[in-house]
């Protein structure tokens, strides 16, 4: 099953894990065959977020909402339930700097049957073979 581990730092945290050391456990979950892909994201301050309310499209500079730990970066895994991913995400560098919040990823219904797993994967799962 996927999980999408999301790495949350607050901002004086941000550059606190050093690069390399995401990049060695990223190695060593992709030698595992458990990575799926990983990315690191620029600071929130350059974020922009997008809403559409009544067929208009609405852009606003930043993120979301304000919270003190900010999405820092996210690690698509493989395990086989929830406890494995719990294991891999505690083992996820920045974690000792912010927290990792682990979601399992859902497959969309395309077909309107309301039967999980009949939908294809969301457009947006790539990033296979990049540096976490």
């Amino acid at each position: 099953m996927k999980y999408l581990c999301l790495v949350y730092l607050a901002q004086e945290n941000w550059h606190a894990c050093p690069d390399k050391n995401c990049f060695e456990y990223g190695q060593q979950l992709r030698a595992s065959g458990r990575l799926l892909a990983a990315e690191p994201l620029h600071p929130v301050a350059t974020a922009t977020t997008v809403r559409v309310r009544n067929g208009e499209v609405l852009v606003h500079d930043g993120p979301f909402a304000e919270t003190k730990e900010q999405l820092a970066g996210f690690y698509l895994i493989d395990a086989h339930d929830l406890n494995e991913a719990i294991r891999v995400a505690s083992k996820i560098p920045p974690s000792k700097h912010g927290s990792i919040e682990v979601r399992p990823v859902r497959e969309l219904d395309v077909q309107g049957a309301g039967v999980p797993g009949t939908g294809a994967q969301g457009a947006v799962a790539g990033g296979e073979g990049r540096r976490p």
